[in-house]
């Protein structure tokens, strides 16, 4: 048996007494033991996994504290890519000590490349089958708001017709669509974090589905405005509450995966979209785009309310008990307030530059399939919706393939930068994962794309082998931008508000690519077009770069500034 030492607090969260570290080990030790096996990797099935207590250093180090204390990162991690020293190994054993997350302050048990968090039990309340059921529901509500952003347009001169009105009109309508997405994303996940996650997506899916019936039934322009700016409102709701619900139940090095396949919703959704909406208008009116889309979100909201549980395992409402109505409501309104998202999001620049790369790929995502009715039709001497819709499935099954991958690799560049840590989670880690398709893969691709079309090169397999190839790399972005965003402020409770701010970001600027799209491929052809697109999702590979290097420094610093301005 190994002697029994006081802890040692690496990288994040405050240390502790060897007494209250004793009884926090002697409590999860049932829990342990009963769940052991599900945080081994197959590799470790076989091992015995112990977990020894380690001694303090008295001199020469210092613990790293998140909260209320000063950080130092630059002393204790002169380079990210460097392992922390401050740490001991069990040669005997050859097991890690328990060690704490750098960014949830939990602790974690590591066997050699094992990984564990303490307070395991926020994880275990779902059995595997019942998270899977939940992950399966969520991403078929995420499919809802997204692919009803895209699959009316082959329908747009058809529903230009109907109001009187041109397509540059309807697709501004769209714009507005995908406007109203990015701002009810400020509400949706405050809301989330105050309430709870099922009230959210129970409502939201209710109302998504009264605003599609509504929107079917428009009688002019306006009302069709209208109608689709509020489903667009209550669509977000499935996108920030989704994703802050997976993160409720899964452990960062499982999350990756869990959110691939909920985001596999969000991607597969705007790409098939268009087909759809091209087979019902060749043989049908554009209101059966609607009246499907009002079965949809029937569905969703029995589904909702039948299977989906409370997943939040902390409520912020209950932290308000005891005050008298006038200062739980300014409790509540400071919470909600919208600016809280927005603020969040342009303090820390790691945040930032995580909303500005989402940003860029939904930008690309809808100027590229917004114009494919006008571009690729006249290019291939295409005549009807529906041929030029069956494009649209290039990217959707990319889109599907690069599900089964992109979340696991996020996952296994985590595992394995922990192992090189001696233990140390570090979230800057999970960016390494997509520096290469956001930098290299996503802008090549778009290029190829762009300018073969442009200059009428390559027949009809380039541009469906490049629409599909762009599709799988952004499956291996997504879910690690998510999942970042998810894990970086978790330790404080705000990961719903940074899922927010970023859908916020990409949302504002996949309408404003929606938006001068058409103009803009109109003034300066396909190819030059794609090359900005091609240059503004490079530009953004370069700062996610500057990220995995800098974004622990970033959060120190802007800590710091926090902590001085809350005591002063």
């Amino acid at each position: 048996m190994a002697t029994e030492k006081n802890p040692i607090s690496v990288d994040g969260g405050h240390s502790s007494s060897s007494a209250s570290f004793n009884r926090a080990s002697t409590s999860n030790d049932s829990l342990q033991s009963a769940h052991e096996n599900k945080y081994r990797h197959d590799s470790e099935d076989d091992r015995v996994s112990q977990c020894t207590e380690r001694g303090r250093h008295d001199h020469g180090q210092r613990d790293i504290t998140r909260e209320g204390e000063n950080l130092d990162l630059e002393k204790n991690f002169p380079s990210l890519d460097q392992t922390p020293t401050n740490y001991s190994r069990n040669n005997n054993l050859n097991v890690l000590d328990t060690v704490r997350s750098h960014v949830s302050q939990q602790d974690m048990h590591v066997s050699d490349n094992a990984y564990r968090e303490r307070n395991a039990e926020q994880y275990l309340r779902f059995s595997p089958a019942r998270k899977i059921v939940i992950v399966a529901i969520l991403s078929a509500c995420s499919f809802l708001s997204p692919i009803s952003s895209t699959t009316i347009l082959p329908a747009m001169p058809e529903v230009a017709e109907t109001f009187n009105t041109t397509g540059s009109v309807i697709n501004a309508s769209n714009a507005v669509y995908i406007v109203a997405m990015g701002l009810s994303a400020t509400f949706w996940g405050t809301f989330s974090q105050i309430y709870g996650r099922r009230p959210m997506s129970f409502w939201s899916s209710f109302l998504f589905f009264v605003f599609s019936f509504a929107t079917a039934l428009s009688p002019n322009l306006a009302a069709y405005f209208i109608f689709r700016a509020l489903t667009a409102f209550q669509g977000t709701s499935f996108l920030v509450v989704g994703s802050a619900s997976i993160s409720d139940i899964y452990t960062p090095t499982e999350r990756a995966t869990a959110l691939a396949w909920f985001l596999s919703g969000t991607l597969i959704g705007p790409a098939i979209g268009p087909f759809l909406g091209g087979v019902i208008v060749t043989f049908c009116s554009w209101r059966v785009i609607f009246w499907l889309q009002t079965a949809l979100g029937g569905t969703a909201f029995l589904l909702v309310a039948l299977f989906i549980p409370e997943t939040i395992p902390h409520k912020t409402i209950s932290d308000l008990t005891g005050l008298s109505p006038m200062e739980k409501t300014s409790a509540i309104w400071h919470r909600m307030n919208p600016l809280r998202v927005i603020i969040l999001l342009f303090k820390y620049p790691n945040l930032f530059f995580a909303a500005l790369a989402s940003g860029s790929l939904v930008w690309n995502q809808y100027s590229l399939l917004t114009p494919i009715r006008y571009v690729l039709n006249p290019r291939f001497n295409l005549t009807t919706p529906i041929e030029s819709g069956l494009f649209y499935l290039a990217p959707g099954c990319g889109y599907v393939v690069g599900t089964f991958f992109g979340g696991r690799y996020a996952d296994y560049i985590v595992r394995k930068w922990i192992r090189k840590r001696d233990g140390v989670r570090v979230p800057e880690d999970r960016l390494k994962s997509c520096l290469f398709f956001l930098g290299v893969s996503i802008p090549g691709w778009v290029l190829i794309y762009g300018w073969t079309v442009d200059q009428k090169v390559g027949g009809i397999p380039v541009p469906v082998i490049a629409l599909f190839l762009q599709g799988v790399s952004q499956t291996f972005v997504f879910p690690s931008l998510n999942t970042y965003c998810l894990d970086v402020m978790q330790s404080k409770g705000r990961s719903a508000e940074v899922v927010a701010g970023n859908y916020m970001f990409r949302y504002a600027l996949g309408a404003l690519g929606t938006g001068v799209v058409l103009p803009g491929i109109g003034a300066m052809g396909v190819g030059w077009f794609n090359t900005i697109s091609a240059l503004f999702v490079g530009a953004s590979g370069f700062f996610m770069w500057l990220t995995t290097i800098k974004g622990a420094a970033w959060r120190q610093r802007v800590d710091e500034k926090l902590a001085q301005a809350a005591a002063a």
